[in-house]
């Protein structure tokens, strides 16, 4: 897909980023493709950032939050093991970038934002760039209960903990990956809901994130 203002340039610096995340060990296929063919850079607001959209960092959206780190973008999406056609509750939709590499992976995404500024501001973006994502402004604790269940539950903020909403939200034999953890650094989680209803726990590493917010206006 050719985006306008998708130049040779950063498609480029596209390139060079996938190869980068390959070092760091991202293997999953779907997931490199994906964040080759999605353009970070119009993502910004800020047009002086956007020179450096394709390095390997989180910037600021506004609000207090972040673009992620591509890294951290691939990283969360890889442990998901998305496949298309999976629905995805993704909880703190942001710039939209995490909201594009799945849509753009296949996946049908409802997204959940606090911030009603990224919130409408996000989806006109999405929506000029032709990314099909049904986006909502409310409370990432509660989900959306009434499009459950989820395929995938994604997190893009540190949770203080494990919401039970989301957990009653997720499929049988569906995947939660969240960050977990109070402080400045938290864990990151993957949750599986087993054939027989159970839950298993895994960790992988440490991240930063923005903290996760109830819901206010």
């Amino acid at each position: 897909m050719t985006f306008r203002g998708d130049d040779y340039r950063s498609q480029g610096a596209r390139r060079k980023l996938v190869q980068e995340l390959r070092t760091k060990g991202i293997i999953d296929p779907a997931v490199l493709d994906a964040m080759g063919q999605v353009p970070r850079h119009l993502f910004f607001e800020d047009s002086a950032l956007r020179l450096h959209a394709y390095e390997d960092k989180a910037f600021p959206i506004g609000c207090g939050q972040t673009i992620s780190q591509p890294y951290t973008v691939a990283f969360q999406t890889q442990l998901l093991e998305l496949q298309r056609g999976h629905r995805v509750l993704e909880v703190g939709t942001g710039s939209g970038y995490q909201t594009a590499v799945l849509t753009a992976m296949g996946a049908k995404v409802w997204s959940i934002e606090r911030h009603r500024p990224l919130f409408l501001a996000t989806r006109s973006r999405l929506e000029t760039l032709g990314h099909r994502a049904a986006l909502y402004h409310g409370d990432g604790f509660a989900g959306l209960p009434i499009y459950a269940p989820y395929d995938r539950i994604l997190v893009t903020c540190g949770a203080p903990f494990v919401p039970d909403a989301l957990l009653a939200q997720l499929r049988v034999g569906g995947t939660l990956v969240i960050p977990v953890g109070e402080g400045a650094v938290q864990r990151m989680v993957r949750i599986r809901r087993e054939p027989d209803g159970s839950m298993t726990r895994e960790e992988h590493g440490d991240f930063r994130f923005v903290p996760m917010l109830a819901h206010r206006q």
